[in-house]
Order: structure tokens, then C-alpha cells, then sequence
């Protein structure tokens, strides 16, 4: 198995480019689904992290507990920043988090990521209200709406097609809000220094599909 021992430095990331981070995700990814993820001196990590960090990507992600970003993706300390949200939508806390990871700090790739049987995403589609979540799944309700028009039969979470289809149009809205609510990010993909994509992580196989 490979291993890991040196944390990304200044020099490595400048290095990166949007297109090199994704490739290094999906081959990632692929090591993950075989079973033959790095090995990790995760004490070397720390002291070398300790005054500094410089991570390649940021991952949205939804807090489901089966999907554990870094783990899934080969990485480890200091590789990524994480901003997880039930639903793996954005709001404005979480774009001025890409803003400050991508402009302030250089990283190279926005990576959107949904997943299969996400129970934020069955709760919307069920229209559930209680609470703060009731306010919370709004933000996943254009998703469920462009949903409607694609997917016949029940739209409720006992269509699996329908929630298939949710999760999918839920990360590809994310990403167009993405673009039209940060003018940075936007300015930055234009000019190819960031990419932002999108994918759907499948906890029955642990593999993700590209959007």
C-alpha cells in the first residue's frame, strides 16, 4: 500500500492544478473502493501541519455518518477542508468557507458531494416540517420541485427514482448557486484557477459518480 508522510506544502499546492486535484479525488476514490488506501504517519502529519496549512480542495458534504469525506477520497491531515450540512446545500456561511479556502487559501477544487439513501434529501421530498429543520430543507426544495417534472409516479421518498433524482439535481443546484451567489468563485473558475464540480457517493459501494 502507498504511504503518506508528508503533508502538502505551499510549493506543492502552488503546483496543483484544478484538473490535478480532481484526478488525484477519483484515483482516490479507486483505492478506497479496492481496499488499498494509504498508509498514514499521522504524527509526522500534525507536527508538520502545526503552523500552517495548505489544502488542495473543499468538500461539501452532507453530516450523514456513512460518508466520511477524507476516508472515501485517500486523503488525510491538512489535504482538505470539509463544510458538511444535512443536504450538502450552500448558504452564505458556507460560501464565505469556499471563498476563504479558495482565494485566501489556494485551494484548487469545489467538490460538491451528495450521496445515495440521504435522509435530508427523503425529508424534503416528504415535505417534513419540525423545527429548525423545517427552515433547513427548504433549501432543498428547487431540487425536489425540478424533480417533479422528471420523475412520474409518487413524489415522496417511497420512489426511489424520485430521490435519486433529487439527490442528483440537489448538487447540480448547488453548484449553479455556487457560481451565481459568490462572484469570487465564479471570477476564479472562469479563469482556471478553481473547478467546481459535483458527484454522488454511494454508500452501498463506496464508489462516486461524477455529475
Amino acid at each position: 500500500m502507498p504511504h503518506r508522510n508528508k503533508a502538502v506544502t505551499k510549493d506543492v499546492q502552488d503546483k496543483l492544478t484544478p484538473l490535478m486535484v480532481l484526478q488525484d479525488f477519483i484515483e482516490g476514490n479507486s483505492r478506497f473502493i479496492r481496499d488499498e488506501v494509504h498508509t498514514i504517519d499521522h504524527k509526522a502529519l500534525i507536527t508538520q501541519t502545526t503552523d500552517g496549512q495548505h489544502p488542495k480542495a473543499i468538500v461539501l458534504s452532507c453530516i450523514d455518518s456513512r460518508v466520511p469525506v477524507e476516508l472515501i477520497f485517500d486523503q488525510t491531515i491538512g489535504d482538505v477542508f470539509v463544510a458538511r450540512v444535512a443536504g450538502n446545500f450552500e448558504n452564505v456561511d458556507i460560501l464565505g468557507s469556499m471563498e476563504y479556502s479558495c482565494k485566501v487559501a489556494g485551494s484548487k477544487l469545489i467538490f460538491v458531494l451528495g450521496h445515495e439513501s440521504c435522509g435530508a434529501i427523503k425529508a424534503a421530498c416528504d415535505h417534513v416540517e419540525l423545527g429548525n429543520i423545517t427552515s433547513m430543507l427548504d433549501n432543498i426544495q428547487p431540487a425536489v420541485k425540478k424533480s417533479e417534472t422528471q420523475v412520474k409516479g409518487k413524489h415522496n421518498s417511497s420512489n426511489t427514482e424520485f430521490v435519486n433524482h433529487t439527490i442528483e439535481n440537489n448538487v447540480r443546484l448547488t453548484i449553479d448557486r455556487i457560481r451565481e451567489k459568490s462572484p469570487i468563485l465564479k471570477e476564479m473558475e472562469d479563469n482556471g484557477e478553481i473547478k467546481i464540480v459535483g458527484g454522488v457517493y454511494h454508500i452501498s459501494s463506496g464508489k462516486v459518480a461524477m455529475l
